[in-house]
Formats: structure tokens, sequence, C-alpha cells
């Protein structure tokens, strides 16, 4: 097994979060990026040799995946993150089955039976092993890991159509008037953006694909549909995917964490008593490298946390924080109000502040008394990244009112 995550998208529709570094870099959960979702997901499924391809603003990204990920050398295990070094022209990645064919080296030094290519961008548990058990007794080239989704957002997704069986008959993206599923006429099958291949039916699928002029150069977009239109591509339904210690309420979760609306939402599912998404499964654990920090700590009486995850180094001093993500090292201070939000590594809200739906990003300080997320008005006027639906970004950095 080769594993390839796909990690050098832009990320622009996460702006201001991706401003500065890459998608799968920016920090999720209060103590993980999301990069750590889907590398988690391999290495317990017992996948340990992941080449993760990456090409805008990967610094941090890059000395993540170094920091963190180190696997035993002397068992023959990696991760490694792989910059676009333009190997076969002076030209970055055109596309995603671009980004494989730019780097067939790797496939073809490793010598893998299959190859799984998944994307770096989606909060979920998801075991591997079970798409890839389907995948080997199907014989087929390729099988791509389908998500049921309600059939009136269809065109929000890449849409996987069958006859019924697992054989994919059509792979469309974003289409106005897709096919229901056959057991179930409200909903359709999305595409997760995670594919296991035989692997010389993917060196043949990108090479193919590289001298074909009028293509995108994409997975989802070129490569899965020439293979849809050999007949040889099967789907994995996620619902039938078993994860260890996974609940009623959390099985089957998976969230492409795009834009912002997604990355906020998905971060609320965190913070109830009996959480949409998890983290507290230590059967199926997601890793990270924890920051040297001490414990959280909450100090003095009227201090009060609802709802809420504190990460190490956080400290609520006299001060409320409601349904919101504390990452490492930051600090609410006396009086201060935080609601709804996601506080970043370092910010410090200072006394009597106020903090509503928002993101603050790293190092953010909001000065004494100030203001983020009550009035509209004074956001805009201090530069703050208005979503339009009620959430406010504050970039890295940022002091408020001071």
């Amino acid at each position: 097994m080769l594993s390839i995550v796909l990690a050098g998208g832009k990320g622009t529709r996460l702006s201001p979060l991706t401003d500065q570094r890459a998608k799968p870099a920016v920090p999720f959960g209060g103590s993980y990026r999301i990069i750590d979702f889907v590398l988690s997901n391999l290495v317990n499924a017992d996948f340990r040799h992941i080449v993760v391809l990456t090409q805008y603003k990967s610094h941090s990204l890059d000395r993540h995946i170094t920091t963190t990920w180190r696997m035993s050398s002397l068992l023959g295990n990696y991760v490694t993150p792989v910059p676009a070094q333009q190997q076969l022209g002076p030209y970055w990645y055109q596309g995603s089955a671009d980004a494989i064919h730019q780097n067939l080296n790797l496939i073809l030094d490793e010598r893998p039976d299959y190859v799984l290519v998944f994307g770096a961008d989606h909060i979920y548990r998801m075991d591997p092993s079970q798409m890839l058990d389907q995948h080997i007794s199907s014989g087929t080239a390729a099988t791509i890991a389908g998500i049921r989704a309600p059939l009136r957002d269809a065109s929000q997704f890449g849409v996987i159509e069958t006859d019924g069986s697992a054989t994919v008959t059509a792979f469309r993206e974003k289409p106005s008037d897709a096919r229901p599923l056959f057991d179930s006429p409200e909903e359709i099958l999305a595409s997760m953006g995670n594919y296991c291949f035989s692997a010389e039916a993917l060196i043949d699928a990108v090479r193919a694909d590289a001298a074909d002029e009028t293509s995108v150069h994409d997975m989802g977009g070129s490569i899965i549909p020439r293979l849809v239109a050999s007949g040889d591509c099967e789907v994995y339904d996620f619902k039938d995917n078993v994860v260890p210690g996974a609940t009623e309420r959390d099985r089957g979760y998976w969230r492409d964490v795009g834009t912002i609306r997604a990355y906020y939402d998905a971060t609320m599912d965190l913070v109830s008593v009996h959480p949409v998404f998890n983290l507290y499964n230590l059967d199926w654990p997601i890793h990270t490298l924890p920051s040297p920090l001490p414990p959280a700590k909450v100090v003095h009486h009227r201090s009060r946390m609802v709802d809420s995850l504190a990460s190490q180094g956080a400290i609520v001093s006299d001060a409320t924080v409601e349904r919101s993500v504390l990452f490492p090292g930051t600090r609410v201070e006396n009086g201060a109000h935080v609601t709804d939000s996601v506080v970043m590594n370092r910010c410090f809200v200072s006394e009597a502040a106020t903090v509503r739906n928002a993101i603050l990003d790293k190092n953010v300080v909001v000065g004494p008394g100030a203001r983020v997320g009550v009035d509209e008005e004074e956001d805009k006027a201090r530069g703050f990244t208005l979503t339009g639906d009620g959430i406010v970004v504050v970039p890295k950095g940022m002091k408020v009112g001071l």
C-alpha cells in the first residue's frame, strides 16, 4: 500500500485563515490541524507509507508534518511532505491528477499493489482498510468513497450515480438533475474525495490524462470519469464503514471545511455535551503533537465555562466562556465574555472585552473593553472579515482596540 494525501490546493474560500498557510494546516478543534484527521485515519488502519503532496504556502504544513508525524524508520514507515518539484517541466501542479502525474516516481519507486489517494481538507473518522477490502474483492481499477447526502444538495457535490449495485455508471460535478439512490429516493451519493486504485490502473490513467490537452487534470473531473466510462469503477458507501468506538450520534460524520461557515459549524459540532463529532473516542484517536504547555486553568469563583473546550495552557480568569473552543496558550481576562467563538493559539482577550460569533486567528489581542462580533459596522471599520451570515474573522496577529 502507498497512500497519497493531496494537500496542494489554494484554499481561497477559507481566507483569511489561509492567507499565510495552506488549508490543511489550519488549526482545528483546539489541539489539531485539519490534516491530522486524514493522517490519523490512515495510520490507525496501519497504512504507514504516506506521502503528502503540498504546493501553496506550505511552510507551516511541512513543518507540522515533519515535527509531528514521525514514524519508525526501523520498520520502514514514513509520513513525508513532498513539495511541488517541477519534475516534468517549469510549471506547478495543473490539478490533482497532474500532481500525481508529476510524482509518479513515488509510485514507481515504492511499487505498491494499491494506492489510496485521499484529500486533506475534511473532518471525519474512517477506517480505510474496509474500503480497500471492497476494492480488492471487486477487482476494479478504482473505488471511490461516497457519502449519502440530501438530493436537494446535489448541486454542491460531485455526485456518484450507480445502477443499483456498487458499479458507478456516472460521475457528475454539481448536477442540477442528479439521480437519487435506488434504495433512498431522497438521497444521493456525494464524493468524499477519497479514492482507492489498483496501482497499474492509476499509472495508466494519469499518463493518458496528461496526454489529453482538453483535460482539466483533476481526479474527480478527469480520472474518475475516464474509468467510469470504461466500466471499471465502484463506489464504497461510507455508511457501511465501522469505526471502533463510534457512537450512533457521530457515526458517518464527515465535513468538508472548505469555507469559513463550514469550518465554524464543524467546530461548533465539538462542544455539546454529546458532540456530533466526538474527539474523545480513544479507540480511534486523532493524533497530533501536544503543545508543551501546562494544563488549562479556570480561576476565580466568578469564572464560568459552559459547553466549551480549553486546550493546554489556556487560562480563564474571572471571565465567561460559552460554546467556544480555546486553543493552546489563550488568555481570557477579568470580566471578558467569549461566546460561540473559535479562539486560536496565544490569543489574549482583555478585561471587559466581548467576543461573539467570531474566529480569532493566532496571536490576536482584543484590548480592554473592545468588542468583536457585536456591531457589524464597527467590525467592518476595523478591517475584519465578515462572512455575511453572522461570522466575524479577525486575521492573525491583529490588535483590536489598542
